[in-house]
């Protein structure tokens, strides 16, 4: 369907040209017409407009002023009830001021008439001091007079004392026949004599009961010590038992001419001692880690089965890297028993290798942890350094466990190894001094000396009965008594030490030195004893008399 676009905008136009031919006055007129209504149209829209907003305006204006005067008659409203209720709150604050105000100045003229009532008391008081002070002043003037007084008359005696003084004095001084200074000379020095008399009976009796108690108190502490720490001591031998499946091993063992057996011996130092003892193979030997490596690797062997040089070779190196970890296994054990730090690892493990030496048939790293623990106790209950008498408890046979390998007396080259492991000279000194060879300075080197002592002598801890043990401390004196010229012989210290009271006119001094000899070398021949024994002759002259 075919829209005209021109009709729709100009429908006049269209229509009178639909009735027929039109002429150009009709379309000027038209058009004419047309701009006529379009400005009328125009004219219209302005005044509509402008009559709408002046409408507007009025209306709005008239809105407004009725909105601000409801407004303003509001406000004044609010002003008004402001007003009234400000004024009604100032008479109420005005009223409660007046009543705090009267109710202060209550209190005020209250607390006035207390002060004014304690002020007059105060006054009525002070009155009464003062009348008081009067009455002492006048007191006292009375009793200077008096002392004034009296004191004339004593100085009026003591003039007298004087002279009669003076007159005794010198009617004394006829009689003795001594000055005054003479005299107080005398009795100074018979004074001093008596003095020194009663001073040296009190420090006699002092000195008794000193040792008396300090005699008991040393047991009682010796006593605590040793029930405090009681070590089992284990014998040691110096053959091991390794036992075997059947008697068919023992061929295997010797090989083919004895050459599994001669390896074995050569690389582990000891002897195999293959007998007729049934399933069972002795090994012997004096050094218990060697023997302890020597069994560790023939039970590896037996089980193993296969036995030749080769294998025994290889075995006894595992041996050895096994007794190696248990000797610093012992070691840290001893000292993490014993509770010491900063030990050197070579200290260590000289302390593990004691585990496998023995003294006497006693196990001497049991012997140093009770000589530790005895002498930490003593320590502890004496006032004295527990920790260093550990310390050099603990390693104060550290020798022993090289004397095998370096020459001198395990004292020695103990303190030579702590001294070389940066120890302190505290503790190398109660090393050096443990067997008497050096006198000991400090406490701990005493107690770590009796601490050995009670272990070593105790019986049980060595491998003798306390009948032998006995035995061997009266042969010792016995012995001693066999010389011409002693007194006395007593064996001290557990049997290592051994002193000889000689008498004096009978052995001087070059004797002393003879006899103290030949006793050492009879002693050697015929006596069996661990370690040494230090043999000491005391020799003295006394000047005896009694008074009647």
């Amino acid at each position: 369907m075919f829209i005209n676009r021109g009709a729709l905008r100009f429908p006049y136009l269209f229509e009178i040209i639909g009735k027929g031919p039109i002429c150009v006055k009709d379309i000027t007129i038209y058009l004419s017409w047309r701009r006529w209504r379009i400005i009328n149209q125009g004219i219209i829209d302005v005044l509509v407009g402008f009559v709408g907003l002046s409408l507007g305006y009025l209306i709005r204006k008239y809105i407004a002023e009725a909105r601000i005067q409801t407004a303003e008659e509001a406000a004044r409203k609010i002003i008004d009830d402001a007003e009234k209720e400000a004024n009604a709150r100032s008479r109420e604050v005005l009223l409660e001021a007046k009543e705090e105000s009267h109710k202060l100045r209550n209190e005020l003229e209250k607390e006035c008439r207390e002060r004014r009532a304690e002020i007059q008391a105060i006054e009525r008081r002070l009155l009464q001091r003062e009348e008081l002070f009067d009455r002492k002043n006048e007191f006292l003037d009375k009793k200077e007079i008096s002392l004034s007084e009296k004191e004339e008359e004593v100085e009026k005696l003591r003039e007298s004392v004087s002279r009669l003084e003076t007159k005794r004095r010198e009617e004394l001084e006829n009689l003795a026949g001594l000055k005054t200074e003479e005299a107080k000379e005398l009795l100074l020095k018979e004074t001093e004599r008596e003095v020194r008399h009663e001073l040296a009976i009190l420090i006699k009796d002092l000195e008794t009961q000193a040792k008396e108690e300090s005699e008991k108190r040393s047991r009682n502490i010796v006593s605590l010590a040793i029930q405090r720490y009681a070590a089992d001591h284990v014998a040691e031998t110096t053959v091991s038992v390794v036992s075997l499946p059947n008697d068919e091993m023992k061929g295997r063992i010797i090989g083919r001419e004895g050459r599994n057996i001669r390896s074995f011996e050569t690389l582990t130092g000891v002897d195999l001692i293959i007998d007729d003892t049934p399933e069972a193979v002795i090994i012997s030997g004096f050094d218990a880690i060697r023997r302890e490596i020597a069994r560790i690797a023939l039970e590896k062997l037996i089980v193993d089965g296969r036995i030749h040089p080769a294998r025994i070779e290889e075995m006894v190196s595992k041996a050895q890297r096994e007794v190696e970890a248990v000797i610093r296994e012992e070691g840290e054990q001893a000292i993490f028993e014993v509770g010491i730090h900063g030990l050197h690892p070579e200290l260590i493990k000289l302390l593990g290798k004691l585990h496998f030496r023995t003294s006497y048939g006693q196990n001497v790293l049991k012997h140093s942890l009770e000589v530790a623990h005895l002498a930490g106790i003593m320590a502890a209950e004496i006032g004295a350094d527990s920790a260093l008498a550990k310390r050099g408890g603990l390693l104060h046979d550290i020798g022993k466990a090289a004397n095998h390998d370096v020459d001198g007396t395990h004292v020695q080259i103990g303190y030579d190894l702590v001294r070389k492991y940066k120890e302190s000279y505290a503790v190398g000194h109660i090393v050096l001094s443990h067997h008497g060879d050096v006198e000991p300075v400090s406490i701990e080197a005493v107690l770590v000396q009796a601490a050995d002592s009670l272990s070593a002598a105790r019986p049980g801890a060595r491998r003798e009965t306390l009948e032998a043990y006995v035995k061997r401390l009266e042969k010792l004196e016995s012995i001693a008594d066999s010389f011409e010229g002693v007194d006395k012989a007593y064996a001290i210290q557990a049997g290592r030490e051994i002193r000889i009271m000689v008498k004096p006119e009978i052995i001087d001094d070059v004797g002393a030195v003879k006899i103290v000899r030949d006793m050492v070398k009879k002693i050697e021949n015929e006596m069996e004893f661990p370690g040494q024994i230090k043999v000491t002759i005391i020799r003295e002259t006394r000047a005896v008399d009694y008074a009647k």
